[in-house]
């Protein structure tokens, strides 16, 4: 073990490097940017797989033993057949006295055009001015998700091996091009490679979510899950004037099903549903505390006028800590401009239940058909109820006192001067479920980008400053986490 005058003279050796080649860092990520490696769109597939042999390029370049491995083909709704892109595993580094690290990211974007919004070409790195004059944001979609986070870490790598230094880990690599697709055939790939190419991997590290603020840092240790329902009501269309008054109209049953599933304050009116929520603890409960969240701040960056709760503590106990119900849309329904007087025969809505650790995927799903279905009879309809449930994603939670967060909260002491927020994630991340479930390692999320970064939408982008400090984050979290070993 290094002692604490060496390992800080090798920290500022490290971080001086990384500052003297911050044109180079954000270089290659305008390259990365400028590949339109949107999994979505089948037409741009080809721009996925040029952008996984781009990464594959880049850790070979490294030293690392690269191995694009094949997942085939997978079938779309219309019938076109696709080739899905190779998921890397990348490895470099062998020695057994090291602790050996598993990085996780993804290098395919969600879908831009400058027309939706964008002030700038999405695939291309457009460096602005911030509202503060010392902050630069780099503009660009995949700058913050997920491009930026996985070459800040492959920038960190590299910081070592052109210092000449010893590597603190050995490190292991999964980049994917398909996560902003549902990330087709990385489970099967991990159960597969699981006894050998996960076999020695003591942690595995995820950094694709977003900090909670947009200056203190977070490390993440849970998020919630997703259960998608469908409801569908009804038959065949028919003349508002020659039925309306006289039947049952299945939009009319729809409408109030879906009014049935949660109140004005944002409780799910589902019998049960939150039997199951685990208690709060003590430790949990100061957590939430000490976090660092500007409710104003929060307001600006989503855009609404105000929230369902009015302290920090409310809102972040419903945004990760218990179920909540969305409405996303009916189906079959008339929504195109101008009126048309039809009775809508079949329509389909359709809603999602974020649910928290404790809570049975199954039992969820019992729970609301029984719920829909005693709605339902009260109205004596002759209509048709079909209740389905085509998506269900289990949640995710670490522990959060585990020797990986311990690392990870000194790197970040030592990088930007303060503790991190831990905190949850409100929406879903499969990949951190999949690999703790597959592989049972250590998992741990450990984001980079700021609240305001902008993932999925228009004007996405990461701070200079977040990227370069991320870098740093990451080179100081590799020789936290060998001096735990």
């Amino acid at each position: 073990v290094m002692s604490p005058s060496s390992s800080s003279a090798l920290e500022m050796e490290i971080f001086q490097y990384i500052d003297e080649h911050q044109s180079d860092f954000i270089k290659d990520l305008k390259e990365w940017v400028a590949v339109e490696s949107d999994s979505i769109q089948p037409h741009l597939r080809k721009e996925v797989m040029h952008m996984m042999a781009l990464a594959a390029d880049r850790l070979a370049t490294l030293g690392a033993t690269v191995n694009l491995v094949n997942l085939g083909s997978h079938q779309l709704p219309d019938g076109q057949v696709l080739p899905l892109p190779p998921v890397l595993l990348g490895e470099l580094g062998k020695d057994p006295q090291n602790p050996t690290v598993c990085f996780y990211g993804h290098v395919d974007v969600q879908p831009a055009k400058k027309e939706d919004g964008w002030d700038t070409d999405p695939y291309t790195l457009t460096e602005i001015n911030g509202v503060h004059l010392l902050i630069r944001n780099l503009y660009g979609r995949g700058a913050t998700d997920n491009k930026g986070p996985v070459l800040a870490w492959i920038n960190a790598v590299e910081t070592f091996r052109a210092l000449k230094l010893a590597m603190p880990v050995n490190f292991k690599f999964v980049i994917e091009g398909m996560e902003e697709a549902g990330s087709l055939g990385l489970e099967k790939l991990l159960e597969e490679e699981n006894q050998s190419f996960f076999s020695d991997v003591d942690y595995i590290v995820i950094s694709d979510n977003l900090w909670l603020s947009n200056k203190k840092p977070a490390l993440t240790y849970g998020s919630r899950g997703n259960a998608c329902f469908f409801v569908e009501c009804g038959s065949k269309d028919l003349h508002s004037g020659t039925f309306g008054g006289i039947i049952h109209e299945p939009l009319l049953d729809l409408i109030a099903l879906l009014d049935s599933l949660v109140d004005s304050t944002g409780h799910i009116q589902i019998p049960g549903i939150y039997d199951s929520v685990a208690a709060l603890t003590e430790e949990e409960r100061k957590l939430y505390e000490s976090i660092e969240f500007d409710l104003e701040e929060h307001r600006n960056n989503c855009g609404v006028k105000k929230f369902l709760y009015g302290t920090k503590e409310e809102i972040l106990l419903h945004l990760w800590r218990y179920p909540s119900l969305s409405i996303h849309g009916i189906e079959g329904a008339f929504h195109e401009p101008g009126i048309k007087t039809v009775i809508p025969a079949k329509v389909i809505g359709k809603f999602s239940i974020r649910q928290v650790p404790n809570m049975d995927l199954s039992v969820v799903k019992k729970q609301v058909v029984d719920h829909l279905e005693g709605v339902f009879s009260k109205r004596n309809s002759p209509n048709k109820l079909k209740v389905s449930m085509p998506l269900g994603v289990k949640p995710w939670l670490a522990d959060f006192n585990d020797l990986l967060y311990k690392a990870a909260r000194r790197a970040i002491k030592t990088v930007f001067g303060e503790g991190p927020d831990f905190i949850r994630d409100g929406s879903t991340i499969p990949v951190a479920r999949m690999f703790q479930t597959v592989t049972q390692k250590s998992v741990m999320m450990l984001p980079i980008g700021a609240a305001d970064a902008g993932e999925h939408s228009q004007n996405e982008k990461i701070s200079r400053h977040n990227y370069i400090e991320g870098t740093k984050l990451f080179a100081a979290f590799f020789l936290e986490i060998s001096k735990l070993h």
